[in-house]
């Protein structure tokens, strides 16, 4: 297999795992050789993906985690730790956003929620995950941020403001930790086809369609990711063969940052 595509005995730990990008990686690297552990509140949607991707010879556990409580993000590693005795990898990818709103008229309710998931999430996920990797050697965390994470994001103030605090604990962490050979790098995705935009997402409703005209439009590509295109850079931002790349936020947006 080509080194770039080998996770061969790696263990990969994932949050958000039960759908959208946590769901796709975790197949993709399941099937090139890693052992994973991953975590999400929808255990239902999560124990099926375990179920599929055990039938298919993948070392899968699956744990319930609200990223926003410190023990769940802690008993993550321990998992890991525990089960395969030692964390290679980890994608803090777990987050929730809210609904097109002013600055203006956000709540402390609403600011609250996107911290909470969103920040907490990725900084008590690295406190546990930088020990155990040090541990194994040294390894790689991957933290989903966003475009909004890198700019403004109209009507979603809060999210952005919670994306750009992924990016700072991100670019923190990498300068922490790359002596401890451990590189720490984050993606940035333009909108994308997952749960998260639709469904109950931010393109849901009656105008559902108008919405997701709108966001394709803003590409120069016009359209918007999907979710495979997302995964692929993922699982090179992670890559064991991808060993220089560090405190980067790297956008996969079909040429937004290029403006």
């Amino acid at each position: 297999m080509d080194p770039m595509l080998d996770f061969t005995g790696k263990v990969a730990l994932i949050t958000g795992a039960a759908s959208g990008f946590g769901r796709g990686l975790a197949a993709e690297l399941g099937k090139r050789g890693a052992r994973l552990v991953l975590g999400d509140i929808n255990m239902d949607a999560l124990d099926k993906l375990v179920a599929d991707l055990e039938a298919g010879g993948v070392q899968a556990l699956s744990r319930r985690c609200d990223v926003s409580s410190e023990d769940d993000c802690k008993a993550m590693v321990d998992t890991a730790l525990e089960h395969f005795g030692r964390l290679d990898l980890a994608a803090n990818n777990a987050g929730i956003a809210h609904g097109f709103i002013g600055v203006e008229e956000l709540t402390e309710e609403v600011l609250d929620q996107q911290m909470n998931v969103n920040v907490k999430g990725v900084m008590f996920g690295m406190k546990y995950q930088i020990p155990a990797l040090r541990q194994s050697g040294g390894g790689a965390i991957l933290n989903t941020s966003s475009m909004a994470g890198i700019g403004g994001g109209p009507k979603i103030g809060a999210y952005a403001a919670s994306k750009h605090a992924v990016i700072g604990l991100t670019r923190t962490a990498a300068v922490e930790c790359g002596r401890k050979n451990i590189r720490v790098n984050a993606i940035c995705p333009y909108y994308t086809r997952t749960p998260l935009l639709e469904g109950d997402g931010l393109a849901s409703g009656g105008e559902a369609e108008k919405t997701l005209a709108m966001m394709a439009a803003g590409s120069p590509m016009k359209r918007i990711g999907e979710p495979e295109e997302i995964v692929a850079v993922m699982l090179m931002l992670l890559s064991p063969a991808n060993t220089y790349m560090n405190g980067q936020a790297i956008a996969v947006d079909g040429g937004v940052s290029a403006f």
